[in-house]
């Protein structure tokens, strides 16, 4: 199959922690981006437009940025607002902007104690997002409150990840250092803390946890298309398909999870994993093995198939995103201050 070269954006001095398409403007992302790697430095967010090139291959056109005092490790576009953007920290704030005003951030939450790695704005109940932090807490929060509606006592270390449910208003994922999965059913009959200025036990037990891996659990995506189906990738390298259906009480709660299949192939820890919003068998992964790779993740034959391997990149891949109007487009972004976009299928 011939296909056209990757479109390819260069921001020097930036690596990419993330990226995300606007869920209102087929041509139009952001890039979440930190100075030295993200270890220590101020960061960036970068707004990308996609212009018609030749032969196909869009040029891609660095609109603006922003800058930021500390690292940025994450984004999302708001669900309700097609010009705003909340970013994550490595100072433990979230930041919102508005891309039509060349201004500083129009809201500043600072709750985290520690990074916020995560942060995912609902495309059910569109007024609200969730972020994730190194604290060990999500935060449930609204763009017109100072403060945040509810927080979670998810893991007991790290949590890199958590995520809406595309099907269920109320219902959240989550991943972390634990090695689990766990889920959260948000309507459970919670307490208030005026202490901490939080809900309290029950809603922060999960409503189900997913020994999903031995090792570092780094990211997760629910399948548009299947309502109990959650791929993760881990720190040991592998990517895997689970079931939440199947489910039996534990010491603490409901566990289980049936896994559905195991992708094998990366060399090093998976950093991202992304649901295709066209197929509901195509999986997306980048990882610190410099490979951005595509997955049939039906089994045919012994093992699920690799269809499409991207390794234009020189440093750690650290996110890549499906376009959520043009199927079968792809973007991947890294340490090497790279952003390539390109189709694998």
């Amino acid at each position: 199959m011939n296909r056209p070269p990757p479109a390819l954006l260069q921001t020097p001095g930036f690596a990419h922690y993330s990226l995300a398409w606007s869920p209102f403007h087929p041509n139009r992302l952001a890039l979440a981006s930190s100075a030295n790697f993200g270890l220590v430095g101020n960061g960036r967010l970068h707004l990308v437009s996609l212009l018609p090139g030749p032969g196909g291959v869009p040029t891609i056109n660095l609109d603006k940025y922003f800058e930021t005092q500390d690292g940025l490790y994450d984004l999302a576009w708001s669900e309700i607002h097609e010009n705003q953007i909340v970013t994550a920290s490595g100072d433990g704030s979230l930041r919102l902007w508005d891309v039509m005003l060349n201004d500083l951030a129009i809201a500043v939450w600072h709750e985290h104690t520690r990074e916020v790695l995560s942060v995912d704005w609902s495309n059910v109940k569109k007024e609200t997002f969730a972020s994730a932090s190194w604290d060990g807490t999500i935060k449930l929060w609204t763009p017109d409150r100072p403060r945040s509606v509810l927080t979670l006592q998810a893991h007991p270390s790290c949590v890199y990840a958590a995520i809406f449910s595309p099907h269920q208003p109320d219902i959240l994922a989550s991943c972390s250092t634990d090695g689990t999965l766990k889920i959260f059913d948000l309507r459970q009959p919670v307490g208030y803390s005026q202490t901490t200025n939080s809900f309290i036990n029950p809603l922060s037990a999960a409503a189900l946890t997913v020994p999903a891996s031995g090792s570092e659990v780094l990211s997760l995506d629910w399948n548009k298309y299947k309502p109990f189906t959650i791929a993760c990738g881990s720190v040991d390298k592998s990517v895997k398909v689970w079931d939440c259906r199947m489910i039996k009480m534990g010491e603490t709660g409901l566990v289980g999870g049936a896994c559905e299949a195991t992708l094998l192939g990366h060399e090093y820890a998976v950093r991202k994993v992304q649901w295709s919003p066209h197929h509901p068998d195509i999986l997306a992964t980048a990882s610190y093995d410099m490979t951005c790779r595509v997955w049939n993740t039906t089994q045919i034959g012994p093992k699920p198939q690799l269809l499409y391997m991207h390794d234009g990149h020189t440093e750690f891949v650290a996110g890549c995103s499906w376009s959520l109007h043009e199927e079968a487009v792809l973007a991947s972004c890294g340490w090497d201050s790279r952003l390539a976009l390109y189709r694998p299928l």
